[in-house]
């Protein structure tokens, strides 16, 4: 479905909800790292590391849910699916990814990802389903995956619509800021089993990095519609420009070829992770826009499949803003193809004060 660029010219921000405050309150310090899915029941989920002791990305945690069924009208109390407990080297929270064939939710994280007094790293997963309402115990993919730091996201993973490799489950992620590189883990069985699929490493590999290497690190998958996965990928040492890389898999998440590379200088981008959806055939991009400030979180669209760019975009927050995540209800219905929904990190003197729950309205005024 082509939808001409001017039905965005009337979109419209939606009074917005705080989701998580930080601030010392009960057993949490900083909340950090927001994602943000619909389940195949049409409720949305919000997670977010719930940090307890400061706000380093390093320390205990737990994994912070809220969810609505009412498309983000009102939402439930704050519940704690996953802790860590005294952790020095805690959960990571990583990919949150939808299995419509089972109706399941499958969160991936990882534990001990920095390897400060624990050791070896470890690749987990929980899984509901009954939306959102209960979690199983974390499983160790590490079994499979095999032992290596693997931080997934953060933010969505995918099932593959199209062919190649149709119902496939993506999980991409990125290794430590030495052994760098977008990674993608893939499933073929509703997340029973995984198995590692494409890999682009940093340059150079496994070493010290220099600034303006060559550092690909986290990632935001989406699926195009002709069945390949664009991954738009934060651009950690600011190689070749300050924007964001975006790398193509044409073959279901198992290779990213050099030739699918591309350097996007539209997407300016100050070194941060960001969202990334596709509705419709059209392209949704969050970050903040600035090159070198966490500020100014900037909604932009492409109607090209990220070829190119609309000139025109929707400022969500001029303020300090931090990662976000993008998602949407593809439920066919005319009230479900208006709506895009956002999740960020938002204050007034640092990005990660709050949690804030956007609704865009992609076409107030038609």
């Amino acid at each position: 479905l082509h939808i001409p660029s001017l039905f965005f010219c009337t979109s419209s921000l939606l009074p917005e909800q705080l989701l998580w405050v930080s601030g010392a309150q009960g057993q949490v310090n900083t909340y950090r790292i927001p994602l943000l899915t619909f389940t195949p029941k049409g409720s949305l989920l919000a997670f977010a590391e719930a940090r307890k002791t400061s706000s380093s990305d390093m320390g205990a945690k737990f994994i912070a849910m809220r969810r609505s069924t009412d498309k983000g009208a009102t939402w439930s109390p704050t519940t704690f699916i996953v802790d860590d407990g005294t952790k020095p080297d805690g959960l990571n929270l990583g990919s949150a990814v939808v299995d419509e064939e089972v109706g399941s939710v499958i969160l991936i994280y990882s534990i001990c990802f920095y390897l400060n007094h624990c050791s070896p790293p470890s690749i987990m997963m929980v899984e509901s389903r009954d939306d959102g309402l209960s979690w199983s115990p974390p499983r160790n993919l590490s079994v499979m995956l095999g032992v290596k730091n693997f931080a997934p996201g953060p933010g969505l993973g995918l099932q593959k619509r199209y062919n190649p490799a149709k119902g496939r489950l993506v999980v991409c992620g990125h290794g430590t800021l030495e052994g760098d590189g977008v990674f993608c883990i893939l499933s073929d069985d509703h997340g029973d089993t995984w198995y590692n699929g494409a890999a682009l490493k940093s340059i150079p590999y496994n070493q010290k990095k220099k600034p303006q290497d060559f550092n690909p690190d986290e990632c935001q998958p989406i699926e195009l519609q002709n069945g390949t996965i664009a991954i738009n990928v934060r651009n950690q040492n600011r190689y070749h420009c300050l924007c964001r890389i975006v790398v193509h898999s044409y073959d279901g998440g198992l290779t990213l070829p050099l030739e699918g590379l591309v350097f996007d200088e539209a997407l300016v981008d100050p070194v941060v992770a960001a969202g990334a959806l596709q509705k419709e055939g059209v392209i949704y991009f969050t970050n903040p826009c600035s090159e070198d400030k966490r500020v100014n979180l900037t909604l932009k669209w492409s109607l090209t499949d990220g070829t190119s760019w609309e000139k025109k975009a929707m400022q969500i927050w001029a303020g300090p803003s931090g990662y976000s995540c993008i998602t949407s209800l593809d439920s066919g219905s005319v009230e479900d193809r208006k709506y895009i929904f956002v999740i960020y990190e938002k204050g007034h003197k640092d990005y990660n004060e709050t949690v804030s729950f956007a609704k865009i309205h992609l076409y107030s005024g038609r």
